[in-house]
């Protein structure tokens, strides 16, 4: 809702000693970062200094006086169109400014490009060395916006008394973020933003327990959308399709919202979903994994939303080359860090090079700002309830460690990006309240196949005495997940099912086919006519795979839990015919270092989870046989195991990994950092929120001696129910 007039609670507005400082501060950086890149690049030159100033005066100028046509153009040519013409146009006014302004001379065109980027770097590190907030910039603009509005209506947001505006929720999620490290961070400086509301009583921090799989697909289609049970892992086998499913695939994450939505999600009235996994039946989707191929009521795609939300970020002066220039300079700090840690043998660690540090620059920099951005103009516009996941925290926490410097410093930028939103607030379209909140948390811990010396893939073939048994396995890419969003959104073609893809995805959809049988026979076990099997790959439009032969085992990793599959089955198998057909897997399996428990079907007992030394039916209320498998686990494990070993899509093995007596755990895919299953600090989720929003204690279970909400279905309620105590929903 836009700022109403004095009628409605507002005051009169009028500009202050400060808005004339920010104006001016803004004009002099600007012109500081012209100077200094002027004397850098060749090709052009200053006589003065006054002539610097007044390009970038020309620069402020031509800025004000583009917008209404480059509104107008984003609103015909869409998100693509906006990035064009708003790149288009900060190059252009730059090089009218060069080339008028008295007192300049620029002699080579191809000189105004150096000059905007040396001119935004010289600007950031400005910024930095004035201990400015790194992210204000990315809204500089959008304040400026709201204050003129609220100035043109001749009233402004009340600062003190009573506030009659509308009210509207905001909820912020920090991906992978555990309970336990938001509280270190806290205790050690790096979170002051959420401090202050904690500490000073308007916002208050619970836990939530989040069930295997406790991964962000599960998890954020439980708080969008009510219902996770479409979803045993971050990727899996899908019988009815034939093929491997992968959540952070856009026609992957389509199918699986087309399982799960029923038009009453979380953000169903009007809401916006941001930069996440499902759209929780939201107007206005932007960055939406499940929509960025979907064409919108215009033909245009739409999970990229309208182009006039992105016109600001890149039409602002300077915003998106210190973007860039920012971008490159995370990917420069990863290296150093990944190098530091190598050094100094710091362990349990993993590789950190090849595509994720480019994948860090543009998530944790480029991503974030136009996030960033992007809920700001809701804010502004008063979008009912918003939604905005923001995933620089897990990325790194993965590749280092969920509590290693680099995470907790992501963290920490985090809580700036929370206190610029905080800046939107008193000139918002509404009376908003934030929630913050997390998916699940992270645990740390060697992999599994640095304790065993080979991928669970290779341990189940050779426990099946078949090594040349063909098998379609996951590859590692949750991260790419938004960015390769962003690509298809952008570049693909509305209706095209095909996505655009960077990192490991780019090649067989993330998915690898290997091993044969030399002589082409088979097995006579468990059935094969299960139909046609894949590796995943695209044989068309339709997004199924190409017919061929199916593979004997698909693979699939979620962190520290493990799911195998006998695709040649039509369905799934139980223990007696996995014991018939090899009897030294499961038991092998629980007996391998790094395998905790392994939970199979059976014909006449139900669930079983087996351990090295003894079994828990886990459907009957019976001591467990020999030594307990789930007591490392946690205070929920028989519950948690129980439920994931019945999903419909779950695997013929569900494997989760041992917990040491540390609390670590052993990811079944190269992460030193991971989340899936169960160990350590992975489950325990955050959940801040105002005072006067208070949990209900009928979704309270007791889970280890604390209460707590326990799945994200359960916070889904809670946050519906706000919603409705807001007048946000009926």
């Amino acid at each position: 809702m836009s700022a109403g007039g004095p009628a409605d609670g507002r005051r009169a507005w009028s500009p202050t000693v400060g808005d004339a400082a920010d104006a001016a501060l803004s004009l002099v950086t600007t012109a500081a970062g012209l100077a200094v890149a002027i004397a850098v690049v060749d090709g052009v030159r200053a006589d003065n200094p006054f002539s610097v100033l007044l390009v970038a005066v020309v620069v402020a100028l031509g800025d004000l006086l583009l917008r209404a046509p480059l509104r107008l153009l984003a609103r015909v040519a869409g998100a693509m169109g906006a990035l064009v013409a708003g790149l288009t146009a900060q190059v252009a006014v730059l090089w009218l400014g060069l080339r008028l302004v008295p007192g300049v001379e620029l002699a080579s065109t191809w000189s105004v490009a150096p000059v905007l980027l040396i001119a935004a770097l010289v600007m950031a590190v400005g910024r930095w060395l004035w201990g400015v907030n790194d992210s204000e910039y990315v809204i500089a603009d959008v304040l400026r916006r709201a204050r003129a509005q609220a100035r043109r209506a001749g009233a402004a947001p009340a600062r003190s008394g009573a506030d009659h505006r509308e009210p509207g929720l905001l909820v912020v999620q920090l991906d992978g973020l555990g309970a336990a490290v938001l509280e270190q961070a806290i205790e050690g400086g790096l979170a002051p933003t959420l401090a202050r509301w904690i500490h000073q009583g308007a916002h208050r921090s619970q836990r939530w327990w989040a069930r295997v799989p406790s991964t962000t697909p599960a998890s954020q289609a439980g708080l969008l959308h009510g219902d996770s049970t479409q979803i045993p892992a971050f990727r899996w086998w899908d019988r009815g399709l034939g093929r491997m499913v992968v959540t952070n695939h856009p026609v992957d994450a389509g199918i699986v919202e087309e399982r799960l939505a029923t038009g009453k999600g979380l953000l169903a009235g009007g809401g916006a979903a941001i930069s996440t996994m499902f759209s929780g039946d939201a107007a206005v989707n932007q960055l939406v994994m499940s929509r960025s191929r979907t064409p919108g009521p215009d033909g245009r795609r739409a999970g990229l939303g309208p182009g006039t939300s992105y016109l600001r970020f890149f039409a602002s002066p300077f915003v998106v080359a210190r973007a860039l220039i920012l971008s490159v300079g995370e990917m420069v700090k990863e290296l150093y860090q990944a190098r530091r840690q190598k050094v100094r043998g710091v362990e349990p660690r993993v590789s950190r090079a090849g595509w994720y540090v480019i994948l860090r620059g543009v998530s944790n920099v480029l991503l974030r700002d136009l996030n960033t951005a992007l809920v700001a103009q809701h804010l502004v516009r008063g979008t009912p309830t918003i939604f905005v996941d923001l995933v620089d925290y897990d990325e790194i926490a993965h590749h280092a460690g969920p509590t290693r410097p680099e995470a907790l410093r992501a963290l920490e930028g985090l809580d700036r990006v929370i206190g610029v939103l905080e800046r939107v607030l008193p000139v918002a379209g509404r009376d908003y309240r934030v929630v913050v909140l997390s998916d699940h948390g992270q645990s740390l811990g060697a992999t599994f196949e640095q304790v065993t010396g080979r991928s669970l893939l290779d341990t189940v073939r050779a426990l099946m005495d078949e090594p040349d048994a063909t098998a379609v396995q996951a590859e590692a890419g949750e991260a790419w997940g938004p960015v390769n969003a962003l690509l298809t959104s952008v570049f693909g073609r509305a209706g095209d099912r095909r996505p655009v893809m960077l990192g490991p995805d780019a090649e067989g959809h993330g998915v690898r086919r290997d091993g044969a049988r030399r002589d082409g026979a088979r097995r006579d076990g468990a059935r094969r006519d299960g139909g046609r099997s894949g590796d995943g790959s695209s044989g068309g439009r339709s997004g199924r795979p190409a017919p061929q032969e199916p593979a004997e085992i698909a693979v699939a990793a979620s962190g520290n839990l493990g799911l195998v599959w006998f695709p040649g089955s039509p369905r799934r198998l139980v223990l007696e015919e996995v014991q018939e057909h090899w009897p030294g897997l499961v038991a092998g399996l629980a007996a391998t270092p790094g395998v905790g428990a392994v939970v199979v079907d059976t014909a006449t007992r139900g669930l079983v989870a087996v351990g090295p030394r003894g079994l828990v039916l886990l459907e009957q209320d019976e001591a467990a046989e020999g030594e307990d498998p789930l007591v490392p686990l946690g205070p929920r494990a028989r519950a948690d195991l129980a439920r994931a070993g019945r999903l419909p899509h779950t695997g013929d093995l569900l494997l989760v990994s041992s917990v040491e007596p540390t609390g670590h755990v052993h990811a079944f895919e190269g992460l030193v950092g991971s989340h899936g299953g169960l160990g350590g600090e992975q489950n325990v989720a955050v959940l801040v929120h105002p005072v006067e929003l208070e949990v209900d204690e009928d979704l309270l279970e007791d889970v280890g001696g604390a209460p707590m909400i326990v799945g994200s279905e359960g916070v889904h309620v809670q946050l519906v129910r706000w919603a409705e105590q807001l007048g946000l929903r009926s």
